[in-house]
């Protein structure tokens, strides 16, 4: 350390592992005899801090990442077999009487009905299978309607793959078939609650008006040779 007397200007140094460190002490001037005072307390270095903070992690799993990534399992297959012919449905309805209602629609209508606890088992099964038609309460498996894992996944979907699934949204916030609403949701058609008992009547509409609007399109594809 480099030290100054302020009396008689002397300077003169001090070998650093001899100054006692961070506490006050005081030197005679080797020339004048002054008492010098030399305070190292604020030059000790502080002690270091806990980090608090937390440590970096990557991005949270969603529900949809961790099925996707999920190994093969034959047991989570909607159907073992299917004959040639057959139309599926996934019916996501957490309401047991909103269910039995829409399940005797497509009892009706001869389709194959798979019928999932919960958003992650849907997920399963559309890993497997591409069903003909998905009806999905927006409320289905989650407090937020608009962070539906069922929605989101279909979302991410290819479009070649997404345009051979008719989507239903229940809900009980948009009224039914508000095509604005469909478009925003893309979804299909949007059946509002309060219809439930005219399910059969709409979704026999929405089906119809779904093949004839694709049947000119699917037909181009046929017949260029891209499908």
């Amino acid at each position: 350390m480099d030290v100054v007397c302020e009396q008689c200007r002397s300077r003169f140094k001090i070998p650093d592992e001899k100054i006692p460190k961070g506490r006050s002490f005081t030197l005679s001037c080797p020339k004048c005899k002054n008492k010098i005072t030399i305070d190292t307390r604020m030059a000790a270095s502080p002690s270091p801090k806990e980090d608090t903070r937390k440590p970096e992690t990557g991005p949270e799993k969603t529900i949809i990442d961790e099925v996707s990534s999920g190994a093969y399992d034959a047991s989570e297959k909607p159907f073992d077999f299917i004959e040639e012919g057959t139309e599926t449905v996934l019916l996501c309805e957490p309401d047991p009487a909103i269910r039995a209602k829409i399940r005797s629609v497509f009892e009706k209508m001869e389709y194959n009905i798979t019928e999932p606890d919960t958003a992650r088992d849907a997920l399963k099964q559309m890993r497997f299978h591409v069903f003909d038609v998905i009806v999905l309460n927006e409320r289905f498996d989650t407090g937020d309607p608009d962070e539906n894992n069922v929605l989101r996944y279909l979302d991410r979907l290819s479009m070649s793959t997404r345009r051979n699934i008719f989507v239903a949204l229940l809900t009980d916030r948009f009224r039914t078939m508000d095509n604005m609403t469909a478009f925003n949701k893309s979804v299909n058609i949007v059946i509002n609650l309060e219809n439930i008992d005219e399910t059969e009547k709409i979704l026999k509409t929405g089906l119809t008006d779904n093949i004839a609007f694709y049947k000119v399109f699917k037909e181009l594809l046929v017949k260029t040779g891209r499908v």
